[in-house]
C-alpha cells in the first residue's frame, strides 16, 4: 500500500479513534465511513481481523509503509526483550516521529515534509530520510535558515507537555533523544501484542 494522503477523518472514523489528534468531525460522526456506516450492523471481528486492524492502525498513526513496518518488526524481534515493546521503541525513534514529538511540526506528515525538504539537522548534518532511526544521544536541530518558517514557529508556539525521553533547548531550537521510551510513556492506543501475534502466524 502506498502512503495514505486522503482524508484523515475517514481513517479516524474507521478505527473509531482520533489517531491523528483531536478531530471535531470524528466527535460528530463517531461511526464508520461509507453509505451504510451508521445503519449497517457490523459483524464481530475475528481474532485475525482484530490483529490486522491493530497493525493498520499503527501504520496509519506513524505514516509507515508495509515494507518499512515489517522491517522494523524483524529488527524488534531480533533484539532482547519483549518484541512488541521493542517495536514501539524503534518506531518512536524514527526521525519524523521525534521531530513531531519535539513540537517542531504539528503532525507527523508535516515533520516528514520538513525532513525531506532538508530543514532538519541530526548531529549537525543535514538529513532527508524521515525513517532514520535515532539512538540515545542524537541531537535534532532546526536548520538555521529554516527557523523562521511559519509551520515551525506556529508549532513551537503551541508546544506543551514535553516527553520525558526528549530534551528541548528553545534557544538553540534543538532537541536531544535521551533514551528509548518505555511503553507506558507512549500515549498511542496500540495493542502491540496483537501485531506480534499477527506476524507470528
Amino acid at each position: 500500500m502506498a502512503r495514505y494522503t486522503g482524508p484523515r477523518t475517514k481513517i479516524a472514523r474507521k478505527f473509531k479513534e482520533p489517531i491523528y489528534g483531536p478531530d471535531k468531525y470524528l466527535d460528530r460522526k463517531n461511526y464508520p465511513p461509507g453509505q451504510h456506516g451508521q445503519s449497517r450492523k457490523r459483524s464481530k471481528l475475528s481474532e485475525y481481523g482484530m490483529q490486522l486492524q491493530e497493525k493498520q492502525k499503527a501504520k496509519y498513526t506513524y505514516g509507515m509503509l508495509e515494507r518499512q513496518f515489517k522491517k522494523l518488526f524483524q529488527k524488534a524481534a531480533s533484539k532482547k526483550g519483549i518484541t512488541g515493546q521493542n517495536l514501539i521503541k524503534l518506531i518512536e525513534s524514527r526521525l519524523d516521529n521525534v521531530v513531531f514529538r519535539l513540537g517542531i511540526a504539528p503532525t507527523r506528515a508535516a515533520a516528514r515534509q520538513l525532513v525531506t525538504h532538508r530543514h532538519i539537522l541530526v548531529n549537525g548534518k543535514i538529513t532527508n530520510i524521515p525513517s532514520m532511526l535515532l539512538v540515545p544521544g542524537d541531537v535534532v536541530t532546526v536548520r538555521e535558515r529554516s527557523q523562521a518558517l511559519e509551520v515551525v514557529t506556529n508549532s513551537l508556539n503551541g508546544r506543551s507537555n514535553p516527553y520525558t525521553w526528549l530534551e528541548w533547548d528553545a534557544n538553540m531550537m534543538s532537541g536531544k533523544f535521551m533514551n528509548y521510551p518505555e511503553r507506558e510513556q507512549v500515549p498511542e492506543n496500540i495493542n502491540e501484542q496483537a501485531i506480534v501475534e499477527l506476524y507470528s502466524k
